[in-house]
């Protein structure tokens, strides 16, 4: 009896314990979501949001409506004759109270009333524009963060180019992609032989990448046609951008509105309008003969090694919007992508060549993390600069980055670019890990634009304006 006693208070002691400690758990979890609630609120007023500044003029609007209500009040209850409201009006103003209580009360809860309206304001509009499971405070501050952010240049096109714009959008609005117009394979080209217009390929997957979104609108853009006649190939997004250019009669007019449509923030633009055509001299293999190419596609399809390439005509002018770009730049990035077909068209433009020299921008470039059949074969970080140094001089960039790990199975044909001995006596290179784990043969968009954001603040200021 006595055992069977002990264990039932033992067991009543463990239940009360229970008890005590769900609802200390409780009063915990509520105390907690209070001040969670409080920390957010407090937010609202952190720098930079541009938030305080319409705050204080609301509450200014608010303090005069409330003095000329008071002035009105008080005017009555001195000029009205004894009635049986005045004293429903005394104690509505709480005048049995004292005056610094009063101005307590009623100021506490005018300031509780503008929160909650602002708050609910703000819920109703923003709805619709909210993403799910983020607070209001949380998409301003991220928005303000990146409308503040450097401005940009991004050269090339290709997988690249859409690859760095994918991580450089995270921290920053003011982005420009220039990208070549020289395509001329695949639906790019065959749009570009039957409608004249210039290879929207480049642009469509730069447009893809710059989006806020990329969900069904972004797939749908980058959908392409399968086994439909006259349709197989050609992508929506390359068809739409056609469709564009015919109703607007203007080609950025339509790279502009396809940006619109996907919600872009920054620009895409091409290198020049002019229609011009890649060639290539390329030594062929154990033999000291050369053999000339035209055509981007078709560069990459000669066996040999690439000598030269160069545009013809080859005094195309820039688009001008891109060499004002490049002028008012903060940071120039050149690559990644192939370097024969998508970078070097690109800066084979003479105007934009000259304003990215002239520019006060820091300039990188990236170098590919795996070789190209075909363009590229056997080549080192260092065999990728003096390419690039031969055809455009010397002295262009400040900072070459390259990736220095190589994991993972890289596609048939291609290998590691490594860093030699030549590259690490360059007093520009920084190696780093830019390793995509999935896509060993493609840089890891978030880590490749950080490594340039923290060169870009190292050389520029303070690592602390990050923030």
């Amino acid at each position: 009896m006595a055992q069977s006693s002990l264990s039932e208070r033992q067991l009543t002691i463990h239940r009360k314990t229970a008890i005590i400690l769900t609802v200390t758990d409780r009063r915990n979890s509520r105390l907690s979501r209070f001040w969670q609630g409080v920390h957010r609120s407090i937010r609202w007023l952190y720098p930079g949001l541009g938030v305080k500044r319409w705050l204080l003029m609301l509450l200014a609007g608010i303090t005069l409506v409330g003095v000329g209500l008071a002035i009105f009040l008080l005017d009555i209850y001195r000029t009205a004759p004894d009635t049986w409201w005045l004293p429903l009006l005394s104690l509505a103003s709480l005048r049995f109270l004292a005056r610094p209580l009063r101005v307590l009360i009623f100021g506490g809860l005018g300031v509780i009333l503008i929160v909650v309206g602002i708050w609910g304001l703000n819920r109703s509009i923003l709805k619709p524009f909210l993403r799910p499971g983020r607070a209001v405070v949380d998409q301003l501050a991220e928005y303000r963060r990146r409308e503040r952010g450097p401005r940009v240049v991004a050269i090339g096109g290709g997988h690249g180019l859409s690859t760095l714009l994918r991580g450089l959008k995270e921290h920053t609005h003011n982005l420009t992609a220039v990208v070549t117009v020289a395509d001329d394979g695949g639906s790019s080209g065959e749009l570009r032989r039957t409608m004249g217009i210039l290879p929207p390929g480049d642009i469509r997957n730069c447009l893809a990448a710059l989006s806020n979104d990329e969900a069904l609108l972004t797939q749908l853009f980058q959908y392409r046609f399968s086994g439909a006649p006259g349709l197989n190939g050609h992508s929506f997004g390359n068809l739409f951008i056609s469709a564009l250019s015919d109703i607007t009669g203007s080609f950025e007019e339509a790279i502009a509105e396809s940006g619109r449509v996907l919600s872009v923030h920054g620009r895409v633009l091409p290198s020049t309008l002019h229609n011009v055509k890649l060639v290539a001299d390329v030594r062929l293999p154990n033999t000291p003969n050369e053999v000339r190419v035209e055509g981007e596609s078709r560069i990459p399809q000669i066996a040999g090694r690439v000598r030269r390439v160069w545009l013809e005509p080859n005094n195309a002018p820039a688009f001008p919007p891109v060499i004002q770009a490049i002028l008012s730049a903060d940071v120039i990035v050149i690559g990644p992508g192939s370097l024969y077909t998508s970078i070097l068209p690109n800066l084979l433009v003479p105007d934009l060549l000259a304003a990215v020299r002239v520019s006060r921008a820091v300039k990188f470039y990236i170098c590919n993390i795996a070789t190209q059949p075909g363009e590229t074969e056997t080549y080192t970080c260092s065999d990728h600069v003096r390419a690039l140094e031969d055809h455009i001089g010397p002295g262009l960039v400040d900072v070459v980055i390259c990736n220095d790990t190589y994991e993972g199975k890289l596609t048939e044909g291609s290998q590691w670019v490594r860093v030699d001995e030549a590259a690490r006596r360059d007093p520009r290179l920084y190696c780093t890990d830019l390793l995509d784990r999935e896509h060993p043969w493609r840089h890891d968009s978030r880590r490749l634009a950080q490594t340039i954001m923290d060169l870009y603040y190292e050389r520029t200021g303070p690592l602390g304006e990050r923030t």
